[in-house]
């Protein structure tokens, strides 16, 4: 029996109107990525978290079975205010981007999306993601979610030896490294490793509490992190694990009817 729709087909933006009302007869599930366009030090491309967001939005949708849960275009611009001090970083406001991931939400709701997990691959966006999942909830009475690492971070952690490895040190660095080698400038990655006073101020801590700075405060080179600990077989081992995991998510969400997702535990 021939399948209602294009199989192998899940970005949305290459689909034709036809074949998408096809598919969302087969699925209801879409992931809708998020990154920024921010300084990630002076040895990587200013493009780290739209890429990743935009390419592990790819690699798991690919893994997941059929039907594959539909893949949004990747929103490239994020919350970055507080690398403003550091050349090449674009920012948007909480307002404006939580304003326009609301109407994405609510457009796609429209069409007949019932699922939305919003995969951010920006630390900072999770705040202002956050709210506009709810009001997308509020007012669509859709399920929607934000992923900002939860589902891997944890292993993640326990693959470096870098405490408050947040940004362009030792975990995106190695990422970087396993897929674009040629874009990372090794002879230029520093060691910022921070040391906060409190584990409440640990990025890492679980226990750790949400509080904001700007960069130029914390680290001259725009580097969180350690950067020289890198290697690409780090990062190979990271993309599995972080693939690995969303995977697993995605279609627990995907083959949930909406109406038992609320009743579900996980």
């Amino acid at each position: 029996m021939k399948e209602p729709y294009k199989k192998g087909s899940f970005l949305w933006e290459q689909m034709t109107w036809p074949e998408i009302e096809a598919y969302l007869k087969t699925v209801d599930t879409a992931i809708l990525p998020c990154g920024a366009i921010e300084q990630h030090g002076p040895h990587l491309p200013v493009d780290i978290d739209y890429f990743d967001a935009k390419y592990m939005a790819f690699k798991v949708a690919e893994a997941c079975e059929e039907p594959k849960p539909l893949v949004l275009p990747t929103i490239p611009f994020g919350v970055s205010y507080h690398h403003d001090d550091f050349k090449g970083t674009l920012s948007v406001t909480n307002d404006a981007l939580s304003k326009f991931v609301y109407d994405i939400g609510m457009s796609l709701a429209k069409n007949g999306i019932k699922k939305i997990i919003i995969l951010n691959g920006h630390g900072d966006n999770e705040p202002t993601l956050t709210y506009a999942a709810q009001m997308i909830n509020r007012d669509a009475k859709i399920f929607v979610c934000v992923d900002t690492g939860e589902t891997s971070d944890v292993d993640l952690y326990n693959l470096i030896d870098t405490p408050n490895d947040i940004h362009a040190g030792e975990i995106e660095t190695s990422t970087a490294l396993a897929l674009r080698p040629d874009l990372v400038q090794m002879d230029k990655a520093v060691n910022e490793t921070m040391n906060f006073g409190s584990k409440f101020l640990d990025y890492d801590n679980e226990r750790g509490v949400n509080w904001y700075v700007q960069t130029n405060k914390i680290s001259e080179s725009g580097v969180m992190g350690d950067a020289t600990k890198a290697s690409a077989e780090k990062g190979r081992k990271m993309w599995e694990l972080m693939i690995h995991h969303m995977v697993r998510f995605v279609e627990s969400i995907k083959n949930t009817p909406l109406e038992e997702l609320y009743q579900k535990r996980y």
